[in-house]
């Protein structure tokens, strides 16, 4: 089919609105190019909500290869594309529309807009890719925009050393999807990205797709800054604010998508997703106790998207790929604009007092109020149909609940307000109703795109005990740190989650290799 074709007309025009803007000499830019580098992002929006509609009448597609011996170009439209498409238009609209004032002045801002709408390209050419050549020249492609960005500021040694550290880390995973990429070939003999994943779902496994899985999954714990790779995205703080919203918001699902994309592949090898499972799981739990740590506003929001992208990776894992996509939608909305308002978030935190929480829950109350959320959450799910859900599903549901069972936990302490128990036993409710209706809602717009949860054999059901046991301990650890909040031990705790259990400062001894010069020479414009 043709219509797939259409959906270039966007990275197309915001093409164009980076050379116009690259084209501009130093100094401010005139307001017509503020305003083209906008229009070209809500004219994207509006081509990606078009190709929906087409997709929609028409069914996904893979417009014809432009290239030689199954390698080249091709456009992939179907419900995975077309969401990342109008997720990376929306937020790239809303990162450039926020620049044009926060740059304001900026002797280089016509530069930065430039490679800003370069590297919305790079990502729209990423995740409409239809063909393995595409996918992975758009993966580096977005690395080496970003790269710019992230030393815009050339006097600032610290951007420019986290920086560094993430290019280097950039390249190892660039070497793996290359070599994920030439073994995929190999095996199934084409690159089109369609044909591979239609005869993957076929059982079709041939020599090396295992090693294939598994470069596919480096590349993935690379690109979204997973245990022990995470330290650059805490220290990438000095870049201009909008670099931040685009990175946490965008460029940093790059992982997550690439794991549902090939999402059929990655069903070949549970070995693989075991990994990711246990390297999620973790990433996830290190990365909240250590957000909860933070001091500074941006610091926070970093540690934030590391613990969410291994929420998302440990979905992966547990191939619930319908629930990932929904992840990486919610979660891109939400780190964009924690991002661009952080500033004002800062002001209002300032002007609040702050008394602690309303009731302090003793021991009895916590585990009356994990109970009584288990309860309301087995309620809503069999109102949904609980026996048709598959064991990964109320698992990942379970786990979710924990999260406002801390809540219910001060709604039934001793000392609460009738208000607020009130209050934390309709959140759990809500909470487990948008889990089931959401789920439902994932699973309706990916048929025939994901494949479908496979039942879980003994390795899987030991991970299954094994993600809800963590974070459910993790859970009743929290709801109760009031009680043991001023013991010596949780100053101790705390410092050393503050500091990341100095995973970082051991990571840059082994890249310590590096000087400020040879980083600067990157900087080079």
């Amino acid at each position: 089919m043709l219509y797939p074709f259409v959906m270039l007309m966007a990275p197309a025009i915001l093409l164009a609105a980076a050379v116009a803007a690259f084209a501009h000499r130093s100094g401010r830019p005139h307001p017509l190019l503020l305003k083209a580098t906008e229009g070209a992002a809500l004219a994207s929006i509006a081509i990606a909500v078009g190709t929906g509609l087409l997709l929609f009448s028409h069914g996904q597609a893979t417009s014809p290869l432009i290239g030689a011996f199954g390698l080249g170009f091709s456009v992939r439209v179907d419900v995975v594309s077309t969401a990342m498409a109008l997720l990376v238009s929306f937020v790239g609209w809303i990162v450039l529309r926020y620049s044009a004032t926060y740059l304001d002045g900026e002797r280089r801002q016509a530069a930065f807009l430039g490679w800003m709408a370069a590297t919305l390209v790079a990502v729209l050419l990423m995740v409409l890719a239809g063909n393995l050549l595409q996918l992975v020249a758009a993966w580096i492609a977005t690395s080496l925009c970003l790269h710019q960005l992230l030393v815009f500021y050339a006097d600032r040694p610290q951007a420019q050393r986290a920086a560094r550290k993430k290019f280097i880390i950039a390249r190892l995973g660039d070497g793996a999807l290359l070599g994920a990429a030439a073994l995929l070939f190999a095996g199934y003999g084409t690159g089109d990205i369609a044909t591979m994943l239609v005869a993957a779902r076929e059982g079709v496994m041939p020599s090396g797709v295992t090693v294939a899985a598994g470069l596919l999954a480096l590349a993935a714990l690379l690109k979204s800054a997973q245990f022990p790779f995470h330290g650059w995205l805490t220290e990438v703080m000095e870049t201009p604010t909008p670099v931040s919203a685009l990175l946490h918001a965008g460029v940093i699902n790059g992982g997550g998508f690439l794991l549902i994309r090939f999402a059929d592949v990655m069903l070949l090898a549970p070995g693989v997703l075991a990994v990711l499972v246990v390297l999620g799981g973790f990433t996830a739990l290190f990365g909240g106790l250590a957000m909860l740590s933070q001091s500074a506003v941006k610091s926070s929001l970093a540690w934030s998207t590391i613990a969410q992208m291994g929420f998302m990776i440990m979905q992966c894992g547990l191939a619930l790929f319908p629930l990932a996509l929904l992840h990486i939608v919610a979660h891109s909305l939400y780190k964009a604009h924690a991002f661009l308002s952080s500033g004002t978030a800062v002001e209002m935190v300032a002007g609040i007092r702050r008394p602690g929480p309303i009731a302090v829950p003793n021991t009895k109350a916590v585990f009356r109020a994990f109970g009584l959320a288990l309860a309301i959450y087995l309620a809503i799910g069999i109102a949904f149909g609980l026996s048709a859900k598959s064991p990964q599903e109320i698992a990942l549901g379970a786990i979710l609940i924990f999260g406002v069972a801390y809540l219910l936990a001060q709604g039934l302490a001793d000392a609460a307000p009738k208000m607020l128990t009130r209050q934390t036993a309709l959140y759990s409710v809500a909470a487990a109703v948008s889990y089931f209706a959401l789920q439902r809602g994932a699973d309706w717009l990916t048929a025939g795109t994901l494949p479908v949860t496979p039942a879980p054999g003994p390795l899987e059901w030991a991970l299954l005990v094994l993600a809800v046991g963590s974070f459910g301990l993790v859970a009743v650890a929290q709801a109760m740190f009031p009680l043991w909040a001023n013991h010596p031990a949780a100053a101790g705790l705390r410092v050393h989650l503050s500091n990341g259990l100095y995973i970082n400062a051991l990571f840059d001894r082994l890249l310590g290799t590096w000087s400020l010069s040879s980083s600067n020479k990157d900087a080079t414009p």
